[in-house]
């Protein structure tokens, strides 16, 4: 994995927005509509070129594939795994609980029943339910996901580029368990599976990203835990995650969290300071970790306190997903100095709070956002370098 060895280098989190004529070719693909698969694997391969070319165009040093050819993590997961079904939940019906804005609905109800959008993710009255032993049948989709970043890379000049992959923990709150006999039995049986995407990105010479966005935002899901009761709870689904990881090199994989990235308050997510030491806990060479918005920029005051390991990274978000406010590169640098001079500028790595793809009003300010956070580490290069 690169380093910031003589300036910041600049990544993001995922996922980056998606032409619309390829939106509708996937979209009809994950809801089992008819499409057209040559032109679909045409159209996605050309997206991916242009994709990682805004990407260079915008500064961005560690680039990925926009995660384009995925609609989202309950179709990806059931695409990738075998021994599912979907279940439509009828008026009357209690869907299990799923939703990651959960502890916030229960104070701030009014405005749910308002909202929509951004504010309800998670609450889907589609699940699927794991029904059979589960067995992993991506290899084409992983393969081809390979091949179309190596393509879009060929006469490019990046630092690095990943592949996103998602972590056995969030796969489970998306993709519920009607087969195994337990929590940890079903956990183990999506680690044992996904290790071959996992192995599959490594060995393809890319940095591997695990999206974990249920290490924080589970605790929203499941509102009657205690702290310790959830620390317990997350530490069953790091040590999965750590056995789907189990023979990569630590220095090929980055760990992504946040705390679900709905649009909404937030007021009840979970301190980092409560689980910091389990994110550290994954086995990767650097963690990327929501820093920019209002309810958790305060949070880099927890690395006066805690130390970050020895060799790893840390990727903080110094633009954020939670509003079109194109940040001001003074604001990024300013960020990006202070994580620095707690945890050394050679193991800071400008990112973003989540994917902006989808999540920010329109394309042009996800390219925006990202030239300001390029500014941002240029800005902040000089201040920590000369």
């Amino acid at each position: 994995m690169k380093r910031s060895l003589d300036r910041i280098l600049v990544t993001h989190a995922g996922s980056l927005p998606r032409p619309p004529d390829l939106r509708e070719l996937v979209a009809a693909k994950s809801s089992g509509q008819p499409y057209d698969a040559a032109a679909l694997a045409r159209r996605l391969r050309e997206a991916v070129a242009e994709v990682v070319r805004r990407q260079v165009g915008s500064g961005i040093d560690i680039v990925n594939d926009g995660e384009l050819s995925k609609s989202n993590f309950m179709n990806y997961a059931r695409e990738r795994l075998a021994g599912f079904e979907v279940r439509e939940f009828q008026p009357g019906e209690e869907p299990p609980r799923v939703s990651i804005s959960a502890r916030d609905q229960q104070e701030f109800p009014e405005y749910f029943a308002t909202r929509g959008g951004r504010a309800t993710i998670g609450t889907n009255p589609r699940r699927a339910y794991c029904v059979a032993p589960l067995r992993y049948v991506g290899h084409e989709a992983v393969q081809t996901d390979i091949a179309n970043l190596q393509a879009a890379l060929e006469g490019v000049d990046v630092a690095e580029a990943f592949l996103p992959a998602v972590a056995p923990g969030t796969i489970e709150h998306w993709l519920a368990n009607a087969y195994y006999p337990s929590d940890e039995a079903y956990l183990y049986a999506i680690a044992d599976a996904m290790h071959e995407e996992y192995k599959a990105i490594v060995d393809a010479g890319f940095v591997l990203q695990i999206d974990d966005p249920d290490l924080p935002d589970a605790w929203q899901i499941h509102y009657d835990l205690s702290v310790e009761e959830y620390r317990r709870f997350a530490e069953l689904r790091i040590d999965a995650l750590n056995h789907a990881l189990r023979g990569l090199p630590e220095e090929r994989i980055r760990l992504h969290v946040c705390w679900g990235s709905y649009h909404g308050p937030h007021k009840h997510d979970i301190p980092l300071r409560a689980i910091v030491d389990l994110v550290l806990k994954v086995r990767a060479g650097a963690y990327s970790i929501e820093a920019a918005n209002p309810r958790h920029e305060h949070e880099w005051q927890v690395w006066e306190e805690v130390r970050l390991p020895e060799g790893k990274a840390l990727i903080p978000g110094v633009v954020s997903h939670c509003s079109d406010f194109i940040e001001h590169p003074e604001l990024v640098a300013q960020r990006l100095v202070r994580f620095a001079r707690l945890v050394g500028r050679e193991n800071v790595i400008a990112g973003t709070d989540c994917g902006l793809g989808e999540r920010v009003g329109h394309p042009s300010i996800v390219w925006a956002k990202f030239e300001a956070m390029a500014e941002g580490a240029r800005l902040a290069s000089r201040q920590l370098w000369g």
